[in-house]
């Protein structure tokens, strides 16, 4: 039975105590090699950085910054902070200057990590709108202007050692300031009580242990990444692979992870990399894995009605050694199970994952509520279903906002809610009912048994012309369970039927254009060929037979440039910001809707 924790500061202390020598970080040296650091290592690291700080003049309710991706760093300045009654306030690298300076203001930031020096020097740019700003820390690079390095920062602190303060459950721990998908973003504060609140509850109901390890490239600056494996792991003594999306693949079979922490686009691109890799196989072994995936399928389907079949559980013994065995070795061997957060993952994609050997658990909440909400766990599994309450929350449905008898907005109350939005008391009437329920702004809908099924967001959702409501998200889902779609937007808002922007995979069009004689077209001629917009037509089709008719994409564009961060289609945490795609695609998208040429509106 793990003891509970009230505040971070707990957590870090009990932690290095209990496991001093264990591994807890782990990242990829220069020359390719993983070193790892223990926990006694990362606690000395701490209390160096805890007296750096200490010496700059930051005391109990001052904010400290980081711009950076995960790192070791990141996770010693967090928790130097956190002992030291700061609040720790995250930014993502992919983030433009004008994010930065809008938050560094906003939050009053008095000391700042910079990945780089890079970094450091757009801030400096933009100093006079800083005024609070008193120091940065360049972590990577020799310092410029009036920086210091990180290794100064630490020996500073080993010069000037500085005790913890007292920290208390209610002391506002970390500012996350959400994505912005619309508007700027706004700062959630969550205090020590909120954190501790979802860590004690994944204790009780889903114990990890030391010999755990997760492969990290969900962004700590995310409430997802940072409470279920920064704070969760470091909690239950295991031990953390940092790595990022674009080197999982590369990075999972050295650091044998045992937990992936993801969310369903990365789930998405495993479902579809083994049903294209079981394609390019010969006849009888892709016989032998959709077997193989079809027992396993059946396996989950007698679990749902609580029965057994030792015929299937044979079976699926049989082919776990001779076929999905494989497949693990692929993600390091280890890996048994995978929690899934952030939007809803198709049911197809958790069946198929699971039956693999790899059982997700897909859960609900927002960075509001720290975020834990619901989750699947051991013995309380439904999929389809983000789970059921984690204990000391509660969830009700607001069914006046949406006037159906089952769907609604759903409203949490429990010490996981945020005390509320930073400087934004408005915000915080409009979310906040009179006792202190967050309104989620999520519709969705609980069943018999206390399964929490979602339904989208209010605010994504829209009318069709004929009076119908849509909600794009569970649609983008579906349609990207399509091996030749990377990226999907649909819209439809006060329109006659829905359409969509489609990003294709590439790699997988390619090949598909060489086995049917275009293989020396240019990527963006490829996009234009009749032939190619006809294979488009019917995998949409295909992949959209289970939806309802009024739902169905009628019209698609085909466009080559990835939604990512950095050309502002994405936010930083991979969702969709469809202002943007919007503001670049809207003339297609109209053309689309007046039987005019839709190419029409693409960049040269």
């Amino acid at each position: 039975m793990h003891t509970q924790i009230d505040t971070l500061a707990d957590l870090l202390t009990k932690s290095v105590a209990s496991f001093p020598d264990n591994p807890l970080f782990g990242q990829r040296g220069t020359g390719g090699e993983w070193h790892w650091m223990t926990y006694s290592a990362w606690g000395a690291a701490v209390d160096k950085a805890r007296g750096g700080l200490a010496s700059l003049g930051v005391t109990k309710g001052d904010r400290v910054a980081i711009i950076s991706d995960n790192r070791v760093e990141w996770a010693v300045g967090a928790y130097a902070a956190y002992s030291l009654g700061a609040t720790w306030v995250p930014m993502y690298e992919a983030q433009t200057q004008k994010d930065w300076s809008y938050i560094l203001q906003d939050c009053g930031a008095k000391v700042l990590f910079a990945a780089t020096d890079g970094i450091r020097a757009q801030i400096e740019e933009i100093g006079d709108e800083l005024p609070d700003l008193s120091m940065v820390i360049v972590i990577d690079d020799p310092a410029g202007g009036s920086a210091i390095d990180y290794t100064e920062l630490l020996a500073r602190g080993a010069e000037t050692p500085e005790p913890f303060a007292t920290i208390l459950p209610e002391d506002l721990a970390g500012l996350i300031y959400t994505s912005g998908t619309t508007g700027e973003p706004k700062g959630v504060m969550l205090s020590h009580a909120n954190f501790a609140s979802n860590i004690n509850a994944m204790a009780e109901i889903f114990p990890l242990d030391e010999d755990d390890r997760s492969a990290s490239f969900l962004p700590w600056a995310h409430s997802f990444g940072q409470t279920v494996e920064l704070h969760a792991l470091t909690f239950f003594g295991a031990s953390i692979g940092i790595t990022n999306a674009k080197n999982l693949t590369r990075d999972m079979p050295e650091i044998k992870p045992t937990i992936l922490v993801a969310v369903p686009t990365i789930f998405n691109r495993v479902y579809d990399g083994l049903k294209k890799r079981m394609e390019a196989e010969s006849g009888l072994k892709r016989f032998l894995f959709n077997t193989a995936i079809a027992n396993g399928r059946e396996r989950i389907q007698l679990e749902k009605r609580g029965k057994r079949s030792r015929w299937i559980d044979f079976q699926n013994d049989l082919f776990d050694k001779i076929i999905f065995s494989k497949v693990r070795d692929a993600f390091g061997g280890r890996l048994k199970y995978a929690f899934s957060g952030g939007a809803a993952i198709s049911t197809e994609v958790a069946e198929f994952i699971s039956a693999v050997g790899i059982t997700v658990y897909e859960g609900y909440g927002l960075t509001e509520t720290s975020p834990i909400v619901t989750c699947n766990i051991k013995d309380g599994r439904r999929i389809g279903s983000v789970g059921r309450v984690i204990p000391g929350v509660t969830v009700s449905i607001d069914t006046d906002i949406t006037g159906d008898r089952e769907i609604g907005e759903i409203i949490v109350h429990g010490p996981n809610v945020m005390m509320g939005y930073y400087n934004l008391p408005e915000a915080n009437e409009e979310v906040f009912t009179s006792d202190r329920g967050f309104r989620t702004g999520d519709l969705g809908h609980v069943d018999g048994d206390g399964y929490l099924f979602i339904r989208g967001r209010i605010k994504e959702q829209y009318k069709l012309e004929n009076g119908k409501y849509v909600v794009p998200s569970p649609l983008e889902e579906q349609l990207q369970l399509s091996g030749f779609i990377s990226q999907i937007m649909v819209y439809g808002e006060q329109r006659p039927h829905n359409v969509a922007v489609v990003i294709p995979d590439f790699a997988y069009l390619e090949k598909w254009a060489g086995e049917n004689g275009l293989d020396d077209v240019d990527p963006d001629a490829l996009l234009d060929d009749e032939r190619v917009r006809e294979l488009f037509k019917t995998e949409i089709d295909r992949a959209q037979s289970s939806i309802k008719r009024y739902e169905r994409v009628q019209g698609f564009i085909l466009e080559a440039e990835e939604f990512s961060p950095e050309n502002g289609m994405l936010t930083p945490s991979l969702k969709v910001r469809r202002r943007a795609v919007m503001s670049k695609y809207g003339e297609q998208i109209d053309a689309l809707y007046s039987g005019a040429d839709p190419l029409i509106g693409r960049d040269e």
